[in-house]
């Protein structure tokens, strides 16, 4: 039975993808948000969402905390309305624009950092969060010339992981599922010089506590001992939606890495400085922060 109810969630996902990619890329875009916008504030998620967001920003009223809502919606219908159109992404550095050429679709800040690591004997892991489609942050690495290996929560349902990969195959083909066989590949990337690309806010039930926005945040401290273990450079990498599909990412420069010789105490001033730089890039753009995720204990 299980079995049967992936297989047609599964092919109801790849029908919605086939519909998307019908659509100009603006266009899948726009009706992706429509969409998000008539019917996310209803459904439960919004909940949570208007719950993080009050603790998060107790000074916001109840209009503002609402006004937030609508548009995470909107960003994250657009998320999906893009999805399909990864693949023909291009990004372009921003030391290359001229004045008078129009603007491209993403413009990537920081590519230094990126050409450090190219150039670094030390392998790499490349940090952000859920912001703007953060399903595009990997691409700018890649697009110029730096391998990432993909670290991500697979889907429980089998069939579905297979869209996901497909969808992903312009930003990467080498991915590392999150688990105990995910984990064994992303050591081997790691000790044969290669770079890691992941996500880091979401909650670990079993992680360490962190503050985030104020209030500790089980959060999982495999950047920071990947890290210590590996002598890896540490980067932030994260990406702003400008208006419509259109985007900014930026590359950090590297973490400084404590090594007081308490490995304890070490993961958690490298875990803080990596949620205090999230936070920071939440604060700025709250609204394309994916709030419906149960980051903080009730």
């Amino acid at each position: 039975m299980k079995t049967l109810c992936y297989l047609v969630e599964a092919a109801l996902a790849w029908i919605v993808f086939g519909l998307f990619r019908l659509l100009p890329l603006d266009a899948a875009s726009w009706t992706g948000g429509w969409l998000g916008r008539k019917i996310g504030p209803f459904l439960g998620g919004s909940k949570t969402a208007r719950r993080n967001l009050s603790r998060a920003f107790p000074d916001k009223s109840p209009a503002e905390i609402e006004e937030i809502v609508t548009a995470m919606w909107d960003n994250l219908g657009r998320v999906m309305g893009e999805y399909p159109h990864l693949n023909a992404m291009k990004t372009v550095d921003a030391r290359t624009l001229k004045e008078d050429e129009k603007t491209p679709r993403i413009i990537v800040k920081g590519l230094e950092n990126v050409e450090f690591m190219r150039h670094s004997d030390k392998s790499g892991i490349f940090f952000s969060g859920h912001l703007g489609n953060w399903e595009i942050n990997a691409m700018g690495g890649v697009q110029h010339l730096l391998p990432l290996t993909l670290v991500y929560r697979a889907p429980n349902n089998p069939y579905t992981d297979g869209l996901i990969r497909y969808s992903r195959r312009n930003i990467t083909r080498d991915f590392a599922a999150k688990g105990s066989q995910g984990g064994r590949h992303s050591i081997e990337v790691l000790r044969e010089g290669g770079h890691l690309a992941l996500l880091a806010d979401q909650k670990m039930n079993d992680g360490i506590p962190v503050p985030f926005f104020g209030r500790d945040a089980m959060t999982a401290p495999a950047p920071a001992k990947l890290a210590m273990k590996f002598d890896c450079h540490l980067l932030p990498a994260h990406i702003v939606r400008t208006g419509g599909a259109n985007f900014r990412m930026i590359f950090s420069p590297p973490l400084d890495i404590p090594r007081t010789g308490d490995r304890q105490k070490d993961t958690q001033a490298i875990m803080t400085a990596i949620n205090g730089l999230i936070e920071g890039w939440v604060r700025e753009h709250p609204e394309q922060w994916m709030w419906v995720h149960r980051r903080w204990p009730d």
